[in-house]
C-alpha cells in the first residue's frame, strides 16, 4: 500500500534511480521508488530482431517534434530498470582528460567542477556493483585505477581475436570492453551451464531474456526489494509535477497519476532520475509562482545543453566468415585524444571511440535496405551478408550548446538538436575504413539505422545528457556540485542530466558512480 509520506521519494528506476534506491534502502529509512512503467515482460519477442528493432516493440509510442518540425518516436523505454533494460552494458569510466576543458573544431567541451579523483572510488564501487567484466592495462587512455576488475573480461571469439591481433600488429591498442554482462566462463571462454548470460547475438539493444545483463532492475531494484522491506516500488505511476512550498525552496509533494487518479505523495527528500530528457520535462512541468519558468530555472538552462554523442552503428563485410555469437568484446581508443596524446590520430582534435556491437542478422539488413556498395554482390542473400558482417559502434563527443534543448510548446514535446563536432565524427569513420583493410575487412561501412531506434533521427536519444547541468553558479547552472537543485533544499538529480560535457565513452557508469556519490550526501542528511 502506498503511503502519503516517505523519508525519500525517488522518481525513475534506471541506473541513477535504481542505484540510489539500492543504496538508501540500506539505511532503514522509508524509501519509495516510482516508475512510470512496469516490468518488461520476459517473452520470446525479447530476442526477435523484427519485434525489437523493426517494430520497436519496447520503445515508447510517444510522438515528439524535432527541430525540423518532423514528428518522431524517441528511443525511450519505460520499464523497471529504465533504458538499461536494452542498453549495450558497456561501462566505461570517463577519461581523466574528459574532466578538463577539451578543444574541438566547433568549440570547447567545458571543464567539470568535480574532478576524476573524487569520482574514482565511486567508479570502483560502481564497477563492482554492476559486476563489470574487464581487463586493466590494455587501453592506453584508461584513467588511473587502484584495483583490478572483480571479474575477468569476456573473451573474444576467434574472428574478433584475429581482428584484435591484426590491429595490434599495426601498432594499435585494441582492448577488451568493460561489459556489464553476467557471463560465467569456463576455461575455453564458453558460458558455463549456469551462466545467466549466454554467448548469443541478442544482447546489444535487446532485452535480456535470461536476465544476463547488468541492468538496474537485475542489479539494484530487485535485490534491494528482496533485502529491505523499507523500500517500496510503485509501478505504472506517472509523476506529473513536483509541488513546492510557498517560498519555493522545498519540494512538498510529488503529484503522481496512478490508474487515472492523482495522488499527492510527500518525501522529506526527493530524487529525480527519469533520464536527462524526461527529468528536464518534469522540472519544466513543475513551474509555480516562485518558479515561473520551471523548477530551479533561475539560470534559464533547464532543458538546454542537451548532448547525446555523435553516435553511429555501422556494418562492414569481413573477407572471411564471421560466425561470432557474442561480438561485443573489443574496443579501440587510439583516436580518442588529439595528436600527439593519441599518436595514431593524425588530427589535432579528438576523434572518439570505436567498439563492437551485436552482430547484424539477415532480418535487420533486409529491413534497412541493401546499401549501394553491396550491389556488387547482387546474388548474395541477406543471411550471407550477415554471416560476413562485422559491426561497430562509433562515438564522438558533441558539445553542450544552449539551443540544443528539450521543451514544451502548446503541450507538445519539442527536441531541438543541431549537430556539433561532426568533423571529428566523420574523421573517425574515415579512420575506421582505413584500419578495416588491416583486419581483412572490406573498407565499406553501412549505417545500421534501426539500431538507434524505430523512426528516430540520427543519434536518437541514446546517451542523453546535460539538460540540468551541475556547477557552483546558480546564475548559469541548474544543480550544485552535490547535484542538489540550486535554491531547492531537498531536491536532487542522479541521471545524466548533470553532465557539463560528455566525453566520448558510454555514460552509464558515470551515472551509477555519481548516484553513489550523491547517495553519500543524502545518507549524511538522513
Amino acid at each position: 500500500m502506498i503511503e502519503d509520506r516517505y523519508d525519500v521519494v525517488i522518481v525513475g528506476s534506471g541506473p541513477g534511480g535504481g542505484t540510489m534506491a539500492w543504496r538508501l534502502a540500506q539505511t532503514g529509512k522509508r524509501v519509495l521508488l516510482i516508475e512510470r512503467g512496469d516490468y518488461l515482460k520476459r517473452e520470446r519477442e525479447n530476442w526477435s530482431t523484427e519485434e525489437v528493432f523493426a517494430k520497436g516493440r519496447y520503445q515508447t509510442d510517444e510522438t515528439w517534434v524535432s527541430s525540423k518540425g518532423e514528428t518522431f518516436q524517441p528511443g525511450l523505454h519505460y520499464f523497471v530498470g529504465g533504458n538499461s533494460k536494452v542498453y549495450g552494458a558497456v561501462l566505461f569510466r570517463l577519461r581523466t582528460e574528459d574532466f578538463d576543458a577539451v578543444r574541438h573544431p566547433d568549440g570547447i567541451a567545458p571543464e567539470w567542477a568535480v574532478k576524476y579523483d573524487e569520482f574514482e572510488p565511486y567508479y570502483q564501487a560502481a564497477e563492482e556493483l554492476f559486476e563489470v567484466r574487464g581487463h586493466r592495462g590494455e587501453d592506453p587512455t584508461e584513467p588511473p585505477t587502484y584495483r583490478p576488475y572483480k571479474h575477468p573480461a569476456i573473451r573474444h571469439e576467434p574472428r574478433i581475436q584475429k581482428l584484435s591481433d591484426d590491429w595490434a600488429r599495426e601498432g594499435l591498442h585494441p582492448f577488451h570492453l568493460p561489459v556489464g554482462g553476467l557471463m560465467d566462463q569456463d576455461a575455453t571462454g564458453a558460458a558455463t551451464p549456469h551462466s545467466p548470460l549466454l554467448r548469443c547475438d541478442p544482447f546489444d539493444g535487446y532485452p535480456s531474456l535470461t536476465n544476463g545483463k547488468s541492468d538496474s532492475q537485475v542489479i539494484c531494484v530487485d535485490p534491494a526489494l528482496a533485502a529491505h522491506p523499507n523500500l517500496t516500488l510503485l509501478k505504472n505511476a506517472y509523476v506529473e509535477r513536483l509541488v513546492t512550498d510557498a517560498a519555493g525552496t522545498s519540494v512538498t509533494g510529488v503529484e503522481t497519476v496512478i490508474e487515472g487518479r492523482t495522488h499527492m505523495i510527500r518525501g522529506d527528500i526527493v530524487v529525480v532520475a527519469c533520464g536527462a530528457l524526461s527529468s528536464a520535462l518534469l522540472f519544466l512541468r513543475s513551474g509555480s509562482d516562485r518558479h515561473p519558468d520551471g523548477l530551479a530555472n533561475r539560470s534559464g538552462q533547464v532543458g538546454r545543453n542537451y548532448m547525446r554523442h555523435n553516435n553511429a552503428t555501422v556494418m562492414a563485410i569481413s573477407k572471411d566468415p564471421n560466425p561470432t555469437e557474442f561480438q561485443k568484446t573489443l574496443g579501440l581508443n587510439d583516436f580518442y585524444h588529439a595528436h600527439p596524446k593519441s599518436p595514431m590520430n593524425p588530427h589535432d582534435f579528438p576523434l572518439g571511440h570505436i567498439q563492437m556491437v551485436g552482430k547484424s542478422d539477415g532480418t535487420q539488413i533486409e529491413a534497412e535496405g541493401l546499401p549501394s556498395f553491396l550491389q556488387w554482390l547482387p546474388e548474395k542473400p541477406f543471411d550471407w551478408i550477415a554471416g560476413h558482417s562485422i559491426d561497430f559502434w562509433l562515438t564522438s563527443e558533441d558539445l553542450p550548446i544552449a539551443d540544443n534543448r528539450i521543451f514544451y510548446r502548446n503541450g507538445q514535446v519539442h527536441l531541438d538538436l543541431t549537430p556539433t563536432n561532426m568533423d571529428g565524427h566523420n574523421a573517425l569513420r574515415k579512420m575506421l575504413r582505413t584500419i578495416c583493410d588491416k583486419g581483412a575487412i572490406h573498407p565499406h561501412l553501412m549505417d545500421r539505422a534501426l539500431y538507434l531506434g524505430k523512426n528516430t533521427p540520427i543519434g536518437g536519444t541514446a546517451h542523453q545528457a546535460g539538460t540540468l547541468r551541475f556547477g557552483p553558479d546558480p546564475d548559469r547552472d541548474v544543480l550544485d556540485l552535490d547535484c542538489r537543485a540550486h535554491g531547492i533544499d531537498n531536491l536532487y538529480v542522479t541521471d545524466a542530466s548533470f553532465f557539463p560535457s560528455i566525453g566520448a565513452v558510454n555514460p552509464t557508469l558515470t551515472i551509477i558512480a555519481n548516484a553513489l556519490r550523491v547517495a553519500d550526501r543524502i545518507v549524511g542528511r538522513l
